[in-house]
């Protein structure tokens, strides 16, 4: 399944014998699940259908969707006279008497009063309004199927983006792996002159005690353990990567993962060689997790 981003757009549009309509929708970056919808007043059945849709597409994102709505037949518009408005008028003029001149006002004068003309719809039955709301329903559905394209296609970035970037991390973890520093003999060494140390500043210390701290720090010396948790995070993230669609927060987590190994790679080495290809692996690791945060 083709990995998903969180960002995208989408326009779709259609119209009937009296109305265009156009949607559209824009999705950004979450935590969750945000969608939002506007519709023109009177079509609270539409927008519902085609928000219940978005919930079942999208498991993440801030999803913004909204069908804007325009009479394409004006032909079908009537007018009708505003008569209270007509009547207030002509009773100011008949307060005034001489005041005002005694010529009656024209019709082209009463009809450019504001709000003198009132547009009337033909009435339409049930049946149209219902057939126009399915269609309005169906551009909507058609709009997010088009967002998630979207998103897919931004997703497919994502992945070539984020393979390459642990492609990186596992040749860093090859590298540190090779090092001399983590071969047993460098370690033996090291080890030896730790325990060297050690009996220099205290010559009495009792056998068991030293068994006691030359394990210990065999185990601050070793980083092969942190080693193979990397190789294995990364071969889960990269199961992830082949799994795709809502794995963004499954990847956030390995992300956390695989910092933490990299964080002890870098307390444990007292090689600079090692610390440096620990450093490295601590900048790849932020750079896929910038990614992973664009992941549904």
């Amino acid at each position: 399944m083709t990995l998903q981003s969180m960002t995208g757009f989408a326009r779709a549009a259609a119209q009937d014998v009296a109305f265009a309509w156009t949607w559209e929708g824009r999705s950004v970056n979450a935590r969750g699940l945000d969608v939002r919808c506007r519709v023109p007043s009177g079509h609270e059945a539409v927008e519902q259908a085609v928000r219940a849709a978005a919930t079942q597409k999208f498991a993440r994102g801030n999803v913004t969707l909204g069908m804007s709505l325009e009479r394409v037949d004006q032909a079908r518009t009537s007018y009708r006279i505003n008569r209270e408005l007509l009547d207030q008028i002509l009773a100011v003029r008949s307060e005034l008497g001489d005041v005002v001149a005694d010529t009656p006002p024209s019709i082209e004068g009463l009809l450019a009063i504001r709000g003198m003309l009132e547009p009337v719809d033909d009435t339409e039955d049930a049946e149209a309004r219902e057939a126009r709301e399915r269609a309005m329903i169906e551009t909507g559905l058609e709009m997010l199927n088009g967002l998630s394209d979207a998103r897919g296609e931004e997703g497919g970035r994502l992945d070539s983006v984020m393979a390459g970037h642990l492609d990186s991390l596992a040749g860093l973890a090859d590298e540190a792996a090779s090092s001399a520093a983590v071969q047993p003999e460098a370690i033996r060494a090291r080890l030896l002159a730790l325990v060297g140390e050690l009996l220099d500043a205290e010559p009495g210390l009792p056998e068991e005690r030293l068994a006691q701290e030359a394990a210990i720090l065999v185990g601050k010396a070793d980083v092969r353990e942190e080693l193979d948790r990397l190789s294995v995070h990364i071969t889960g993230a990269r199961e992830l990567l082949a799994e795709g669609h809502a794995v963004g927060r499954r990847l956030d987590f390995l992300c956390q993962e695989l910092n933490r190994e990299a964080n002890t790679l870098c307390s444990k080495s007292a090689d600079v060689a090692l610390t440096r290809i620990g450093l490295a692996m601590k900048a790849t690791i932020e750079q896929f997790r910038e990614q992973v945060q664009n992941v549904e």
